[in-house]
């Protein structure tokens, strides 16, 4: 490591502008001091003090190495924070990604509290498809992901971080749009709107499951990648859909949410890679599981409600 002991004793030798001031505050008698005076000009080859029996002058050379040693002892000190930061989660860099269900749920809460507590941090959020998220992780393009669920890869942690019930989602001038509940028997004949299984196949297998308890198999007229794409597509009055809860957030003029009877939960999870050192993402896990805790699994879930406004659970 670079000795910087001779930049602080000559710093504060400018600051006091006496021996033996200056070798008090750095709890050193004053011969050691003047051989480490002597030895830095001697290495630099110019002379930064005029000494005599009372004080210390700086000469032009030394007022010129004061302001310069200064400006490099603050930036080894601050370098020494940075690594002691990094060390700690407190600066880096974090990537997180993420599904539209969880953008409309649990992501913005995250994102707000996580930003607030660790404003140096670099925190990069990613939507993609959930299917996509849990390769991304393994491979080192994300640090962790939240997506729905279903068994994750061998070598990724998981936990739960909410768990909601299914809603349908209607065109607004739907003949069923004027009823409070649904049962999934009364959408036998409808079309249905639905996430591919490739891109959300815990989801499409929740949906085509719970249809089958209702005894038909959903006429499925598009399949898409996104959850937004299925609310669009609602609204055009292509079909209906069946979509988490917290998707009634997206908020589209000719879609109303009507809660089902004996709705299925579908659940989102957090994956992250077991050996991945990154302490950004320790924090991150602290912070998750913290808000978890308070709010409990259905915290940020919302009711689908007549008319399609909503509530917290």
């Amino acid at each position: 490591m670079v000795d910087v002991k001779p930049l602080r004793y000559f710093v504060t030798l400018a600051e006091t502008r006496h021996f033996g001031r200056a070798a008090a505050r750095l709890n050193l008698s004053q011969p050691p001091l003047s051989r480490q005076l002597a030895a830095l000009e001697a290495s630099l080859g110019v002379t930064l003090i005029e000494r005599n029996s009372r004080s210390v002058t700086l000469t032009a050379a030394g007022a010129r190495f004061y302001a310069d040693a200064k400006a490099i002892l603050a930036a080894i000190d601050q370098a020494g924070r940075n690594a002691r930061a990094a060390v700690l989660g407190e600066r880096g860099e974090l990537t997180i990604g993420f599904t539209m269900c969880a953008a409309y749920s649990v992501l913005p809460t995250y994102a707000r509290r996580y930003g607030a507590a660790f404003p140096d941090v670099t925190l990069n959020l990613r939507e993609i498809v959930s299917n996509d998220l849990a390769p991304q992780v393994l491979d080192g393009q994300l640090d962790a992901a939240i997506m729905l669920s279903g068994a994750p890869p061998h070598g990724l942690a998981a936990r739960t971080v909410l768990t909601e019930p299914l809603c349908v989602a209607l065109p607004r001038r739907h003949p069923l749009a004027r009823a409070r509940r649904l049962a999934i028997a009364q959408l036998a004949h409808e079309p249905f709107v639905i996430a591919a299984r490739e891109v959300g196949e815990g989801l499409h297998t929740t949906i085509v499951e719970h249809c089958r308890t209702g005894g038909f198999e959903p006429d499925v007229r598009f399949e898409v990648r996104l959850q937004q794409t299925v609310l669009s597509l609602v609204d055009e009055g292509a079909g209906v859909a069946l979509v988490p809860t917290s998707m009634q957030r997206a908020q589209l003029a000719g879609v109303v949410f009507k809660s089902l009877a004996q709705a299925p939960s579908i659940s989102q999870v957090l994956v992250w890679l077991a050996t991945n050192r990154n302490p950004c993402l320790a924090r991150f896990l602290e912070l998750v599981e913290q808000a978890t805790n308070e709010n409990g699994l259905h915290g940020v879930a919302v009711q689908a409600a007549e008319g399609g406004h909503q509530r917290a659970l």
